[in-house]
């Protein structure tokens, strides 16, 4: 029964990012803007990711090309959050940089002992994805709130997700674990989605 609802799981995660995808275009068909381009490649990678990993049961190379398929699908959003910090005129606040990195050394104090082969990867993997949560946190300070949060809340449940993934492969398996992973990480996704077409409508009527 497990392995079944795991299947299930790691089947729904990339068609629901397809669905998101889909919602994206739609819904920003009619705008013409720079930000579109960023948001379609980190969705695509994460469904490039979310595929990769499916098989990652059968070699490990699945899991860490998987790995790299969401390492740029962040990558992505950190171009696509940067842009709009700098059209917003946001300023850098450093209390921020210190609480994400404070959870980056938090999390990594306890996965280092068990990555073995796989601590580079995910050493590089977590810089990239706090880096992505720092740039959203500083997002906070836009004008239009109510994206702000939106963004930032996806952000954060993007690192509990990943975070949840990584204690559950590498540090020790929770009973519920797959469930928190998918249903934070579609939460994550969707969030994101919702923030970044706000910003870019918003935008058009400006």
């Amino acid at each position: 029964m497990f392995l079944q609802n795991d299947l299930i799981q790691l089947i729904c995660k990339p068609l629901l990012v397809t669905f998101l995808l889909l919602y994206f275009v739609a819904a920003t068909n009619s705008v013409a803007d720079s930000l579109k381009l960023l948001i379609i490649a980190a969705l695509l990678f994460s469904i490039i990711g979310d595929t990769l990993l499916m098989f990652a049961n059968n070699n490990e190379i699945y899991f860490i090309l998987g790995l790299a398929g969401f390492l740029m699908a962040h990558l992505f959003y950190i171009l696509c959050f940067h842009k709009i910090k700098n059209h917003e005129n946001i300023a850098g606040r450093w209390p921020w940089a210190v609480a994400v990195g404070v959870y980056y050394g938090f999390i990594m104090s306890i996965l280092i002992p068990h990555l073995g082969d796989m601590k580079i990867p995910v050493l590089v993997y977590g810089i990239v994805i706090s880096f992505m949560l720092l740039i959203a946190a500083l997002l906070y300070d836009m004008e239009d709130n109510r994206t702000a949060r939106y963004i930032l809340t996806g952000a954060i449940l993007f690192v509990v997700s990943d975070s949840v993934l990584a204690l559950n492969k590498f540090y020790h398996p929770f009973r519920f674990g797959g469930y928190v992973i998918m249903t934070t990480y579609i939460g994550a996704q969707y969030l994101l989605v919702k923030g970044l077409v706000r910003y870019i409508l918003k935008e058009k009527n400006n």
